[in-house]
């Protein structure tokens, strides 16, 4: 079992800024999430989108986000435990919490903070009949491990950024890369669409638009996959098929945890620290709602300085916090030294 001070549901960027703003008081934090990778829908679905309210920044790629933001708290050495959902919590007799995830791991902290964006995601699926026999079998919704694509010949089906990045990455890496669109017209960056175009020239990539994956072909494992393309169809060998197009959003096993809960959203108490119905657990970022509640980025950020302060003064009463601005104090990691504030975001996936 994990021991931490707070319990961080989602590691999107309401999620991280949390580990800054718990670090700053010498919390620790422990962040579970269901994606394979910190960042959340930044990360998932438009790495290579520009977001243009982020303070201090004209403009900055949500990946490139994501990146500063681990950059930030890899001074206070938070733990995740990744892949894998927060299902249930307990609260022991000395008023801690333990979560449970989907693999069996139990984190033990003093507070939760719920920060889970717009929930848990499951990938959408094709309708594609027999697909669930080929899953981990040839199909794969994630690309979780890009090194499980050496030397193979992949296709890639969808329009949006997680298909053309993932595109243009694993064209150094697959031994053949085939994108999939059903229309000539993709919805990325558009420098993403340009790159495509350019590995296409090279022979790097293959784009078959506007055409659709109609069948799965092959026994124990994927083989081959059936395309429609101006009404004909014709078969396609591959090693995987990757289908991105996009995740559906669900609030998941949280749903049942008691939780006051208002259009798939989470209540708070906005007033003070972002606290739910249920003492000890808190909601920041998408998750929550309340009156003029607003779904953006730089309110995540918000939310989450004022819930951590609140969680210290819960975890810690009676002790006098006094603010310190880290343009004075500047910032040390939670032992206080330099040293551990060069080491790396520690991962637990089990």
């Amino acid at each position: 079992m994990f021991e931490t001070d707070i319990i961080v549901i989602g590691s999107g960027p309401a999620g991280l800024f949390t580990v800054f703003e718990a670090g700053l008081l010498k919390l620790r934090c422990h962040l579970i999430d269901a994606l394979p990778q910190p960042g959340g829908q930044l990360t998932e679905l438009y790495p290579k989108k520009p977001i243009f309210d982020i303070p201090g920044f004209p403009s900055v790629d949500a990946g490139a986000l994501v990146n500063n933001l681990l950059e930030q708290i890899k001074q206070f050495q938070p733990q995740f435990s990744l892949a894998q959902k927060a299902v249930s919590y307990q609260k022991t007799d000395d008023g801690q919490f333990i979560v449970t995830t989907s693999r069996g791991v139990q984190v033990k902290g003093k507070a939760i903070a719920i920060a889970a964006g717009l929930g848990s995601f499951d990938p959408r699926k094709p309708e594609l009949q027999n697909i669930e026999r080929f899953e981990e079998n040839g199909v794969e919704y994630f690309v979780r491990d890009p090194e499980m694509f050496r030397n193979k010949k992949i296709v890639i089906a969808g329009g949006g950024d997680s298909a053309l990045d993932w595109s243009i990455f694993l064209a150094d890496v697959a031994s053949e890369v085939t994108l999939i669109h059903r229309r000539n017209e993709f919805r990325g960056a558009l420098d993403s669409v340009e790159k495509v175009i350019e590995l296409k020239q090279q022979g790097k990539i293959n784009v078959i638009t506007p055409a659709e994956v109609t069948g799965l072909i092959g026994d124990e494992r994927l083989t081959s996959i059936e395309i429609e393309k101006d009404g004909e169809k014709s078969i396609l060998q591959t090693d995987y098929l990757i289908p991105l197009f996009g995740l559906t959003p669900k609030l998941g096993p949280l749903a049942e945890w008691g939780l006051d809960i208002e259009k798939n959203a989470i209540k708070v108490n906005n007033a003070l620290d972002y606290q739910t119905n249920i003492e000890g657990i808190y909601a920041v970022g998408d998750i929550n709602t309340y009156p003029g509640k607003l779904k953006l980025i730089l309110c995540g950020f918000h939310e989450a300085t004022l819930m951590v302060q609140g969680i210290y003064n819960r975890i810690n009463p009676g002790k006098k916090y006094v603010l310190k601005y880290t343009t004075v104090s500047g910032v040390d990691g939670f032992d206080g030294t330099r040293k551990e504030a060069e080491k790396a975001v520690v991962k637990s996936i089990e």
